[in-house]
């Protein structure tokens, strides 16, 4: 499946057409230059990924020990995901195997989660 067309692109399209005239052109040319300055402008971290990353430090002490966990272990042993949801332990936990920091085990169809 192709990518759909970005705003830059057709930005770019645009202006390689023939016979626009001058006015456009740098209308276009401005636009385009907003456009690829607001996609690589660096961003702060919203309140979320911030606490997220407190709670995934908190995940990673409590697997320092060694021993493998399942999800639920390890809810009930980090004080901040004490009445979150299992689907934000969970999702939080897969976000560390995938940055490599936890391996991920599968014993009789139950994951259990350790430090890579």
């Amino acid at each position: 499946m192709k990518n759909p067309m970005t705003y830059s692109d057709a930005l770019t399209n645009a202006l390689a057409l023939e016979g626009l005239n001058e006015d456009t052109r740098t209308t276009l040319t401005a636009l385009r230059a907003s456009i690829e300055k607001k996609n690589t402008a660096d961003r702060k971290p919203t309140a979320t990924q911030t606490a997220n990353g407190n709670i995934k430090a908190e995940i990673l002490a409590v697997l320092a020990d060694g021993t493998a966990r399942t999800v639920t272990e390890i809810m009930s042993a980090v004080p901040t995901l004490n009445g979150a949801s299992n689907q934000k332990a969970s999702a939080l936990v897969r976000q560390l195997v995938e940055d490599g920091a936890v391996k991920r085990e599968l014993v009789k169809r139950k994951a259990y989660f350790s430090l890579a």
